[in-house]
């Protein structure tokens, strides 16, 4: 169990890092958080990956005073999604056309839709952004959506301001992500116990 869970969080990982590179490459806009990666990204002219682990870690540390404490699948995510952002940024071409950036873009988001059932059914820890905007939640009392919404807005209008791509993907990303994911989780969703049936029903370690 413990074999398929990691298995699926480091393709999950890898495939997150790739739908950055394919949203980047479609030219369309960004998510927020990744508006605000490409608008640092430009400024001090590190590549998007790197600015994506260096944020991740950073994050992090807001855990600190929120009581929050990061699994094996936090640290993972933290670094491996911004260094397949690179590698997918390297392979994947930039489209010219506005035929190509629209399938780019839908296939950017159905990856990241898969790509975020995996890891997070993986059920390993979530991700620095994610354990931020839920550890928001549980400190202040406020709703997990409204904690989501006011950090979204925050850092997208600061990456904005610092030259982030905000555009029709932007909107289709805040559109199709949530039932995607939603979608799809069943799916991948690690089971916390297993059951043999010979001789006796043991419960698996996860």
């Amino acid at each position: 169990m413990m074999t398929r869970r990691i298995t699926q969080l480091l393709i999950g990982l890898a495939m997150y890092g790739i739908s950055l590179a394919m949203f980047i490459r479609a030219g369309l806009g960004l998510d927020p958080w990744d508006v605000f990666h490409q608008g640092v990204s430009g400024k001090i002219g590190w590549s998007i990956g790197t600015v994506v682990v260096v944020v991740s870690f950073l994050v992090l540390l807001l855990w600190i005073p929120l009581r929050q404490m990061p699994g094996f699948g936090t640290l993972a995510n933290a670094v491996l999604v911004g260094v397949f952002a690179d590698i997918g940024l390297a392979l994947i071409p930039a489209f010219s056309h506005l035929g190509g950036q629209i399938a780019m873009l839908a296939g950017a988001v159905v990856l990241n839709g898969i790509a975020s059932a995996c890891y997070i059914g993986a059920r390993l820890g979530p991700g620095a952004r994610d354990g931020l905007m839920t550890g928001l939640a549980r400190r202040t009392g406020w709703s997990v959506r409204l904690s989501r919404t006011l950090i979204e807005v925050v850092v997208l209008g600061v990456g904005w301001l610092l030259g982030g791509s905000v555009g029709a993907g932007t909107v289709v990303y805040a559109l199709a992500i949530g039932p995607l994911v939603q979608l799809l989780l069943p799916l991948f969703t690690v089971p916390e116990k297993a059951r043999q049936t010979a001789p006796e029903a043991v419960p698996a370690v996860p």
